[in-house]
């Protein structure tokens, strides 16, 4: 076994490996394997279990790409890893053989082919026992990625996002995950590692595992990602503050952004919010405040008030569709209402 550069080589990798013109680390040495393995991804503690010493190897292909890379780790016999904190980096693993006993703060799930991948979060503890030959596809998101996209997404201040851990590969997304990395394993393979993924092949993958992981697994901002773009009702605390604004400002000119800030949403959750609610529009409700306000001044004008001047003032710019609209809601025109009144 020799060490050359920033990789280890031992014996080849198994025939059933992935990625193998990306070979980054073969050894039967254990130290080794936690050293050479550990620049790749995080520094950990690796040691092999139930006696498994003997059989112990490491394999690591890596194809790296702009803010992710596909990876294929194997490892012979059975060992513990206990990375901590990946700190930098997402890690979802999906088993191709053996199995995997994956230990975070707050759940514990055994993973293996065609049940359960594992998608692992940087800032939760986690430890790992892989058994029985156990070779995984892993792929690696930048943290910083994941969490501006889920920022934006969620319409929150970028924080830490924590994934649920458990993929069910039965699943729709787990379906879609595993045939997402075997196309992104296959399109590395057929490129190798001396052509690199073009630029907009590159963000079209990253592009497509963000908002498949973001929108379909459940995690800590999946929520605020919900009711930001309108999939879960907004609350209505947050509309009866929109409505309370609109009274309070019905003469000045609105914008929906400004209102969906206002509510802690997005636009479209904002709109589909007053629809649930409210049964009218943002537009519609800011029109009914406005008549209701002409109607009230009307009925307070001064001697040679004009109509015209108090609909400019609360914010009518055309008059015959105001004028339409009020009579729709009081039964009169706002003509009537002045002469009735004065």
């Amino acid at each position: 076994m020799t060490a050359v550069g920033n990789e280890v080589s031992a014996s080849a990798n198994p025939a059933s490996a992935r990625l193998k013109d990306f070979a980054r680390v073969a050894t039967a040495r254990v130290d080794d394997a936690a050293e050479a393995i550990g620049r790749i991804f995080c520094p950990h503690d690796l040691t092999p279990v139930d006696h498994s010493a003997s059989d112990f190897s490491a394999h690591h292909n890596c194809a790296d790409f702009d803010g992710f890379s596909v990876n294929y780790v194997a490892y012979g016999g059975s060992v513990a890893i206990n990375p901590g904190c990946l700190d930098r980096f997402f890690l979802l693993q999906m088993p191709l053989s053996g199995s995997a006993a994956v230990r975070t703060a707050a759940r514990e799930l055994t993973t293996g082919p065609r049940h359960t991948a594992s998608l692992l979060s940087p800032t939760i503890p986690t430890e790992m026992t892989w058994r029985g030959d156990c070779a995984q596809l892993i792929l690696l998101l930048d943290r910083k990625l994941v969490e501006h996209r889920a920022a934006a997404l969620g319409g929150v201040a970028v924080r830490p996002v924590e994934f649920d851990p458990a993929v069910a590969l039965s699943g729709p997304l787990g379906q879609t995950l595993s045939a997402k990395i075997e196309q992104l394993v296959t399109a590395a393979e057929q490129l190798g590692p001396r052509k690199a993924l073009s630029a907009v092949a590159a963000a079209d993958w990253r592009e497509s595992f963000l908002n498949v992981l973001l929108n379909e697994q459940r995690h800590s901002l999946s929520s605020a990602i919900d009711v930001f773009n309108g999939r879960t009702e907004a609350q209505p605390a947050a509309l009866k503050r929109v409505r309370a604004y609109l009274e309070s400002r019905a003469t000045e000119p609105m914008d929906l952004a400004e209102l969906a800030e206002i509510a802690g949403t997005g636009i479209r959750a904002l709109q589909l919010g007053f629809r649930r609610h409210f049964g009218t529009t943002v537009s519609e409700m800011l029109l009914d405040i406005r008549l209701a306000h002409l109607n009230a001044r009307l009925k307070t004008a001064r001697p040679g008030e004009r109509i015209v001047d108090i609909a400019f003032d609360l914010g009518f710019t055309h008059l015959s569709r105001m004028a339409s609209a009020y009579r729709a809601k009081f039964g009169e025109s706002p003509k009537a209402t002045l002469q009735r009144l004065s």
